[in-house]
């Protein structure tokens, strides 16, 4: 699939689960959200851009502890239905952008931060420049996302069982691609956390699966997963069927030198 294709399938799958998005646990995680602040440790003053915005869990997080959010998105329609979710956060502006093309001047914001979303973004060398263009020299940006294993084999493993599952899903990089890149656009690593985070089958397929016969390919995939993946990926079973598997999560704060 062509790279700006996924872009277009990002925009129709979320359009169709936005709610989806806001009503998720793992996206709605009040630990996680708690854990991403404590670590940005936003000002008052700060005027700061959440890139994907989804559910618009991060920009509601923000909200009360800076003076604006910048809510983007890809998606219209994923972005409507959050900002009518989130209507009494009056410091929280809407904005339609591709990650990897950003409307915004060179060095506009104190923070920028993006949680569970790069792995869709087709160029992340692009997101990630954009992200150090549009942050002032001294600010903070946050990344959270899932990330693959170093090893090949457990990479495309992962990034299979994620594809079957969500044609828009483009690839999880793996840390050490990510350092490099942060590298590249200045960013430099101050605050790293990592956890094994674990995604219930029945409600992590059906956020995105648009069939059962689809559903039924994903389980059968993970149900082949050698001893390897089976391992790497904590995979739990009940009755022969996919009860849960774990994946990396890495959030990363930089600071833009």
């Amino acid at each position: 699939m062509e790279k700006e294709e996924i872009k277009r399938k990002v925009q129709t799958t979320f359009g169709k689960n936005a709610e989806k998005y806001v009503t998720s646990k793992i996206h709605g995680d009040a630990a996680e959200l708690g854990l991403l602040m404590q670590t940005l440790d936003p000002h008052k003053d700060w005027v700061v851009l959440d890139i994907a915005t989804g559910g618009g869990h991060v920009a509601k997080s923000l909200s009360p502890h800076v003076s604006q959010v910048f809510a983007a998105d890809l998606t219209k329609e994923m972005l409507a239905n959050t900002a009518r979710h989130l209507e009494n956060y009056k410091n929280i502006w809407y904005i339609v952008a591709d990650a990897e093309a950003l409307p915004f001047l060179d060095e506009t914001f104190d923070a920028v931060t993006c949680r569970i979303a790069p792995h869709h973004f087709p160029h992340p060398e692009k997101f990630i420049a954009e992200a150090g263009r549009v942050l002032k020299t001294g600010g903070r940006f946050l990344l959270v996302d899932n990330v693959s294993p170093d090893e090949k084999e457990l990479a495309d493993y992962m990034n299979t069982v994620e594809k079957l599952r969500d044609d828009s899903h483009f690839r999880c990089l793996s840390t050490t691609e990510w350092r490099k890149l942060f590298t590249a656009s200045r960013l430099t690593e101050t605050t790293m956390k990592s956890r094994k985070k674990t995604f219930e089958f029945p409600s992590w397929v059906r956020r995105t699966a648009e069939s059962e016969e689809q559903i039924k390919s994903v389980e059968e995939y993970i149900l082949q997963a050698d001893q390897a993946a089976c391992d790497y990926f904590q995979i739990e079973l009940h009755e022969g069927k996919v009860r849960s598997f774990k994946v990396d999560e890495w959030m990363a704060l930089c600071v833009k030198q």
